[in-house]
């Protein structure tokens, strides 16, 4: 049987100019992780979608409660409130129910002089020869939401009637590990969702699994002593150095073979250092060192087992330098704390979306899986729901200076969901 679609083409049915002015408004929002703005957010989707006749449900997150928990998947920022949101659209009973999962927190601008402008107030500019819109979030993933947004509009304005719910979930807390989702899933305990499609920048390509990422903290100890006097201190940054090399030996060793879904990657799964703090005077020897990164979880693989992996490495140097025997490098995890997950790339939810992206695109988006954490494992691990990322943007962009998505892939997107709305929940 051939797959379900809107009468004419989903496309006939979207309205460009309205997803357009609705993705301006929402990048307009700085809505940073931990800032009032992140929660401004998700109030201004449910009022809109409550104006659309939505049945929008929302509730305070007890940030504090839910941190506690002995699951929680971690969180970077200090938040003091957190705001969930749940918008339905029913359907007459009897098919199956979709659902839509978009994070709505971005991650702070960085180098505002890198910026062509102000990074919260959306513009259109050529990339590669195409209509492109610049702002932070316009990639990472607020066009994704918004696509989904205007899919599910499209398919309402067409009167296609459905048996099944659809249901979209903004999210916030996604960047720093996933607070927004571990909250809604909660919320939606005992909803039987059959499936999640998360619109985050795929290219248009299909991303059924996730390696996972873990946030470490190293801290090193040395002791200080004038500079000229070097030779009878010890320098934390020196005891760091073939910890540092041992990492390195570690991220080779642990991508020498990797999951199939993964070997489009050069690394599939890295190891990185993201700061080092030491020292506090040029004339003295540091006595302290700490060094933060983040450890990439393969598929498939615990948590537990990658945890153990690095921190035996660690030790493994300690036991080989006399100072560092005495005094050994202590590992902290903390921070987001993403876990592997995976969808089968063959489950029924991807293939639906192959098989209308190949017919809306003339050509079948690519299948792999993602070398960064994202909410898809909670969906998979925690809700049990077979999940795909799909989305408008390149996640080479996602965090960089002059964020962009490209129009008509916006666009497009919305038309496959809409498609991808009607055939799975009629």
């Amino acid at each position: 049987m051939g797959r379900r679609s809107l009468p004419g083409g989903a496309a006939s049915f979207i309205d460009r100019e309205r997803l357009l002015a609705d993705l301006d408004e929402l990048l307009r929002i700085p809505s940073l992780g931990g800032t009032p703005a992140e929660v401004d957010a998700q109030r201004h989707l449910a009022d809109r979608w409550a104006g659309e006749g939505l049945e929008v449900t929302t509730w305070d997150i007890d940030v504090d409660a839910t941190a506690a928990r002995s699951d929680f998947p971690g969180m970077e920022v200090e938040r003091e409130s957190a705001l969930g949101v749940i918008a339905r659209f029913p359907g007459s009973g009897g098919g199956r129910t979709l659902l839509f999962d978009g994070h709505t927190d971005v991650v702070p601008p960085g180098d505002i002089g890198a910026w062509t402008g102000d990074p919260f107030i959306p513009r259109t500019v050529q990339r590669d020869g195409r209509d492109a819109i610049v702002a932070r979030g316009a990639c990472d993933m607020k066009a994704g939401l918004v696509a989904a947004w205007e899919a599910l509009r499209a398919v309402r304005r067409s009167g296609v009637p459905l048996r099944g719910d659809v249901l979209l979930c903004p999210v916030s807390g996604e960047e720093d590990g996933g607070l927004g989702t571990y909250a809604a899933l909660e919320h939606l305990l005992g909803t039987p969702i059959a499936g999640c499609i998360v619109p985050e920048p795929t290219d248009l390509d299909l991303v059924p699994a996730n390696a996972g990422a873990l946030t470490f903290r190293l801290t090193v100890n040395g002791a200080a002593i004038h500079a000229s006097r070097r030779s009878e201190g010890v320098s934390a940054v020196e005891k760091f150095v073939p910890v540092l090399a041992a990492l390195s030996h570690l991220e080779a060793v642990r991508n020498a073979s990797v999951d199939e879904l993964m070997q489009r990657w050069p690394v599939a799964y890295p190891l990185s250092i993201g700061t080092v703090h030491a020292g506090d005077w040029a004339s003295t020897v540091p006595d302290l060192l700490v060094a933060e990164g983040r450890l990439g979880v393969a598929l498939d693989e615990s948590a537990d087992n990658a945890r153990a992996e690095l921190e035996a490495a660690v030790a493994d140097v300690c036991r080989s330098d006399a100072w560092l025997r005495e005094h050994p490098v202590t590992v902290e995890w903390w921070g987001g704390q993403f876990h592997a997950g995976r969808t089968d790339p063959n489950a029924g939810i991807v293939s639906l979306v192959r098989d209308t992206h190949t017919r809306a695109a003339g050509h079948a988006p690519e299948t792999y899986g993602g070398p960064y954490g994202s909410d898809l494992r909670l969906l998979v691990g925690m809700g049990g729901i077979p999940t795909v990322q799909y989305g408008p943007g390149d996640t080479r962009v996602a965090h960089a200076p002059d964020e962009y998505v490209d129009i008509e892939d916006v666009v497009m997107c919305a038309s496959v969901l809409a498609d991808v709305i009607v055939d799975f929940c009629s």
